[in-house]
């Protein structure tokens, strides 16, 4: 599958704010994946009055930055997260994700961030648009079955729960919506794909 056929959560986010504010500025926790999202669109990162503080996913939360990131929301910077999801998977077992980081900065400042990332249904439609595909002819892969297979299941796409992350296969029962497939890992979804 060709790299420019997948769309994360960080190139929403990323095309999310070039629409909204075309080379703004913007306060980044996260990863490579989503500062380097940001840089090709033509945002300014920097921790000096930002348009935007973002929240993403990353292993490595520090207070500081969460600390920084209140500061600056208080300041008037927008709130944007990339994902609600809560908490995600680990050889150890769960960690605290973007949701719960997000949480902690709500509860800090009382402002809500507004969630590009799944299930937000814009997500899919830029996707959608960026790789121009049609609903019928593409495929949401994803490990939860609460953001990744019910936004693929809202947005009209065939979906592949993998088996590698945070929901189980005893888990599925539990939900009132089903995947199209249930695979072992994103490896056999790619061989499908």
């Amino acid at each position: 599958m060709p790299e420019e056929s997948i769309w994360t959560s960080a190139l929403a986010t990323a095309t999310f704010l070039a629409d909204q504010l075309p080379y703004g500025s913007a306060y980044v926790i996260g990863e490579a994946g989503m500062t380097t999202a940001l840089h090709e669109v033509g945002y300014t990162l920097t921790d000096r009055k930002p348009d935007f503080v973002v929240l993403g996913e990353t292993r490595t939360y520090s207070f500081e930055t969460i600390t920084k990131a209140i500061r600056l929301i208080e300041r008037g910077a927008r709130f944007i997260a990339t994902n609600p999801d809560a908490s995600g998977p680990s050889a150890d077992g769960p960690l605290p994700a973007t949701g719960s980081v997000a949480a902690l900065i709500t509860k800090a400042t009382g402002r809500d961030p507004y969630f590009v990332g799944k299930p937000n249904p814009m997500m899919f439609r830029s996707a959608l648009n960026r790789i121009e595909a049609h609903s019928e002819t593409t495929v949401m892969v994803g490990d939860r079955m609460d953001t990744d297979i019910v936004a693929g299941i809202e947005a009209g796409l065939d979906t592949i729960l993998v088996l590698t992350g945070s929901t189980k296969r005893t888990d599925i029962e539990q939900y009132p919506y089903r995947p199209g497939r249930v695979l072992e890992s994103i490896a056999e979804a790619i061989e499908l794909i």
